[in-house]
């Protein structure tokens, strides 16, 4: 920006603003009255807010509303701002009027401004090209905002999210297939369980992945069920019946996703239901991150003194003091992701409740923070899949171990009972052999016998009669 100003006019009168901005004085004044955070809406929720006012522009020109020639002219002026042009000129705190009204008028005078110059007008002339005669033609903050949310939403969750667990899974169950002949012990409760296949706990973690992806089809749904032609209140005041029917249309077209106007204007534009839902699935997925990354973590610790049952890929030095020491640090930033995302949904929810009859007056907080959540989260995955995933060996920490266990005495359970097995994992662990050697001494069991009951492998194969439930 510079030190030169303009004098633009709104309602309220004239408003000094930078002489270089494209932005008028409604932004102004929001930028007065906000000085709140640096925390700004992203490019993608710019780029599809001006994807709405160009779709806007291409309908009211259509239904014979908006003169070609300046429609044409705010189009172009969309197109810039879709592809990033004028970022900068977006200037409005998140932590502004609970309507995102600020935000709407940002976006409908930089469009403004910029047609009036690609017609010959001068920036800051608004008579030519009016932000909210033209730019805002059959549209509200009201609808516009909400509709500006869902949108950028679904379009991460469906070009980046999805993908990214898609990419998840399949790693997850390659990894299962790879792991499978690795027999380990397992835990319950962190103590010493009966023995599982590394590969089932890898096949766990994809089974989280198939049903994220699954809870977000759900959302993915929701949001794409828009508020635009509901106006002011919902009852699309001042604006054409077939105004929100060809932009949904030409929504779709875009962002290839299927947006449909919403069924109940009125529910579109008092609540953020939608939304909170869909927040929601992010917080499941960030928990069920948490629990995978942890695991890893877990499984992977050592090289001594821990599980050591995987080895992570060494991405980089862990200690500026301790020499060779590695951590495992990419599952440490999954977990960062995961608390952040899990907060973020905390202010999703108290969002959605502040509808106050006709309006949400929380929007551009909760779309701050669905955004983001959906955005950590899809790069998060990625990195988690390239940068860990694809490299974790498994170690022969975890096959050692089971001959060892204790827990491997319930494949004796069937034959002898609870109260001998139990007699036995007790004898073992104080005598500090093995179950298979204080079961040999203490019950009549052939070798041949021992091998059938006490075989690790068979133990995890489903269908075995007489196992014990519980944990």
């Amino acid at each position: 920006m510079s030190d030169k100003k303009r004098i633009e006019r709104d309602s309220m009168g004239e408003m000094e603003v930078d002489a270089v901005a494209y932005y008028g004085a409604s932004t102004q004044r929001a930028v007065l009255n906000f000085p709140i955070s640096t925390l700004r809406f992203s490019k993608e929720f710019n780029s599809n807010l001006a994807l709405i006012k160009k779709v806007a522009a291409e309908t009211n020109i259509e239904l014979g509303l908006l003169d070609v020639n300046l429609g044409t002219a705010i189009i172009s002026a969309a197109d810039e701002v879709i592809e990033g042009k004028f970022e900068d000129h977006f200037v409005v705190d998140i932590f502004q009027t609970g309507s995102g009204t600020s935000t709407n008028m940002n976006a409908n005078e930089v469009i403004a401004n910029r047609s009036a110059e690609i017609l010959g007008a001068e920036r800051g002339s608004r008579g030519l090209v009016h932000p909210n005669d033209h730019v805002n033609m059959g549209q509200s903050s009201n609808d516009v905002i909400p509709t500006a949310i869902h949108i950028t939403a679904a379009s991460v969750i469906s070009h980046s999210l999805i993908p990214a667990l898609e990419k998840l899974s399949a790693v997850l169950k390659e990894k299962s297939i790879e792991f499978f002949d690795v027999i380990k012990t397992g835990r319950t409760h962190l103590q010493d369980a009966t023995p599982i296949r590394l590969g089932q706990e890898f096949d766990g973690y994809a089974g989280q992945s198939d049903r994220a992806i699954t809870r977000l089809q759900h959302a993915l749904s929701e949001l794409s069920e828009v508020a635009i032609g509901g106006t002011a209140v919902g009852t699309g005041v001042n604006t054409h019946p077939q105004f929100a029917d060809l932009i949904c249309q030409k929504l779709s077209k875009y962002l290839n996703l299927d947006i449909r106007e919403t069924s109940n204007h009125f529910q579109a534009q008092s609540t953020l239901d939608n939304m909170v839902e869909a927040s929601g699935v992010t917080k499941t997925i960030a928990v069920s991150l948490l629990k995978i990354a942890n695991d890893i973590r877990w499984l992977g610790s050592g090289p001594r003194a821990g599980f050591a049952e995987i080895a992570l890929p060494e991405v980089q030095p862990g200690s500026s003091i301790m020499p060779g020491k590695v951590n495992p640090v990419i599952p440490e930033s999954v977990c960062q992701v995961a608390a952040q995302v899990i907060g973020n949904d905390a202010s999703v929810t108290i969002a959605g409740q502040s509808g106050n009859f006709e309006i949400n007056v929380m929007m551009p907080v909760a779309a701050y923070n669905l955004i983001q959540s959906v955005t950590l989260l899809a790069s998060v995955i990625d990195n988690f899949v390239e940068q860990c995933l694809r490299g974790i060996k498994a170690t022969s920490a975890g096959p050692d171990m089971v001959e060892k266990g204790l827990a491997i005495c319930t494949g004796l359970v069937p034959r002898i009972g609870y109260d001998a097995s139990a007699k036995i994992a007790k004898d073992a662990e104080k005598t500090g052999k093995t179950v298979r050697e204080i079961a040999k001494e203490q019950t009549d069991l052939t070798d041949e016998e021992l091998q059938e009951l006490l075989d690790p492998f068979q133990m995890t194969e489903p269908g075995i009669t007489g196992a014990p439930s519980g944990g």
